[in-house]
């Protein structure tokens, strides 16, 4: 089990990894050994998620998300598969984590007297500069 808060826990079998070659720069070494690791969950099938995190994690995931609601992380940052693998293992408990905080509800605020004022000030302001300009020329 993987333990994302004290609510949620993620058993081990929901997730599915493949390893795969890194790309990039790595001399020889990148091209015999499929060191970069290839996670997948699947979002919408997940018993250990509560519907409200599953929503905010689909948001969240972005393009990591496929249609069928399974979300891919590929970690490739280190030399090791098993470095790789628990990389990867991270990103996804952070991604997690994250969706499961509920977000404040904004509380909508009236402005203050004084900055009412200050904004009626300002307008009168700058209606006065533009009245000036209306005049014609005096030549005199």
């Amino acid at each position: 089990m993987i333990r994302i808060t004290d609510r949620i826990s993620i058993d081990e079998t929901e997730l599915a990894e493949s390893f795969i070659r890194a790309s990039g720069p790595g001399g020889q070494n990148v091209n015999k050994l499929a060191s970069a690791v290839q996670l997948r969950f699947d979002v919408r099938h997940s018993p250990a998620l509560p519907h409200d995190v599953r929503m905010r994690l689909e948001r969240l995931a972005g393009h990591r998300l496929t249609r069928d609601g399974v979300i891919v992380i590929t970690a490739q940052r280190h030399r090791t598969q098993e470095r790789n693998r628990a990389d990867a293992q991270a990103r996804l408990v952070a991604l997690i984590q994250e969706a499961a905080v509920k977000p404040t509800p904004r509380r909508a605020t009236k402005p203050t007297r004084a900055s009412k004022q200050r904004r009626i000030e300002s307008k009168k302001h700058r209606s006065g500069i533009k009245g000036m300009r209306t005049g014609k020329p005096n030549w005199d």
